[in-house]
C-alpha cells in the first residue's frame, strides 16, 4: 500500500513541475510534443490524468531537456531545477592569473567580500606581510610581471586589510617559515638581511594587527591543504599555478570552511603562539 501511495506522489510532483516548467519556457502542449516527439494527447494526459503512473524515461528525459530542467527536479528527486552541466557552469570558474599577486579579480574579491571573514591558505608565505625586499628578491626573474607591480599590489593588499571590516586567518605549514629562515628549498640564495628584515615584519603585523589578522601554523605530516581563499560565505577560490579555480556554491563553501577551521582548530601553534616562535627562528639566522 505504501509504495501505491509513493507512486502516486511521484506522479503528482511531476505533473506539478512538469506543468511549471512549461510555463516557466512558455511552451505549449503541442509544442513540447512535437519536440520530444510524442502526441499532443500524451502531454495532456501527463498534465491532467490521475493515477500513480508516470511517463517512460525517455519522455522524461527528452521534457527535461527541452524544457531546460533536471530530470531529478522534474521527479522530485532534486530541490534544484538545473541540470549538473547548468549548475557546474555557474558555480564554477577558471580565472587565468600571474604568477604575481596583481590580479584585478583577487581585489575584486576581497572588496566583494567587505565584512566578512576571510580564511587563507597561501602557496607559500602570504605576499601581502612580505617586505619590499622580499618581493622583489621573488618577482624580478618574472618576464611580464615587476617586482614593483607585485610590491604595490601587496602593499595595497594590506592596507585593504587595516581598513576593512573583515578579520582575516591565515594558515600555513610549520615548514614554510622552516625552509624561509634556513633558506632552503623555495628560498635558497636568498640573502640572510633580508630573512632577518621579514621576520621583523613578520613580527610587528603579527602583534599590531591582532586580532584581526591571526596566524595559525599546522603540521604537514597529519594535514595538508592546498592554496585557498575562501571569503566568507560568497565563494572559494584555489589556487592552481596559472588559474583561480572558483566556486560559489554554499555547499562546498560550507565543505572548504570546515577543512579551513579544522586547520585552525588543530594547530601545531596558535595565533598567540607564532611571534613567540618567530623570535626563536630568528636566532637561527643570526
Amino acid at each position: 500500500m505504501q509504495d501505491i501511495i509513493d507512486k502516486r506522489l511521484r506522479a503528482d510532483t511531476f505533473r506539478a513541475r512538469l506543468a511549471q516548467a512549461m510555463g516557466d519556457a512558455n511552451a505549449t502542449q503541442s509544442g513540447l510534443a512535437r519536440q520530444i516527439g510524442v502526441d499532443r494527447s500524451t502531454i495532456s494526459q501527463l498534465l491532467t490524468r490521475e493515477g500513480a503512473r508516470l511517463p517512460n524515461a525517455h519522455v522524461i528525459g527528452s521534457a527535461a531537456s527541452t524544457l531546460g530542467v533536471s530530470a531529478d527536479w522534474l521527479l522530485g528527486l532534486s530541490d534544484r531545477p538545473e541540470r549538473a552541466a547548468d549548475l557546474l557552469s555557474t558555480n564554477l570558474t577558471l580565472t587565468e592569473t600571474a604568477r604575481a599577486p596583481v590580479d584585478e579579480q583577487i581585489q575584486a574579491w576581497h572588496q566583494e567580500a567587505q565584512g566578512y571573514k576571510i580564511r587563507h591558505v597561501p602557496a607559500a608565505l602570504p605576499d601581502m606581510l612580505k617586505t619590499d625586499a622580499l618581493l622583489a628578491w621573488e618577482y624580478a626573474p618574472h618576464v611580464g610581471r615587476t617586482a614593483a607591480q607585485a610590491i604595490g599590489a601587496a602593499s595595497d593588499r594590506l592596507d585593504w586589510m587595516r581598513h576593512s571590516r573583515s578579520d582575516y586567518e591565515i594558515a600555513m605549514p610549520l615548514y614554510e617559515l622552516t625552509s624561509f629562515v634556513g633558506a632552503t628549498g623555495y628560498y635558497e640564495g636568498l640573502p640572510a638581511d633580508i630573512r632577518l628584515a621579514q621576520v621583523d615584519h613578520f613580527l610587528d603585523l603579527t602583534e599590531q594587527l591582532y586580532p584581526r589578522l591571526r596566524i595559525y601554523l599546522f603540521d604537514a605530516k597529519r594535514l595538508y591543504a592546498a592554496p585557498i581563499t575562501i571569503f566568507g560565505p560568497l565563494l572559494c577560490a584555489f589556487y592552481t599555478g596559472g588559474h583561480f579555480m572558483s566556486f560559489r556554491d554554499r555547499e562546498r563553501i560550507d565543505l572548504f570552511t570546515r577543512n579551513f577551521d579544522r586547520l585552525v582548530r588543530e594547530s601545531a601553534l596558535g595565533a598567540r603562539q607564532v611571534p613567540t616562535h618567530l623570535r626563536a627562528l630568528r636566532h637561527r639566522i643570526a
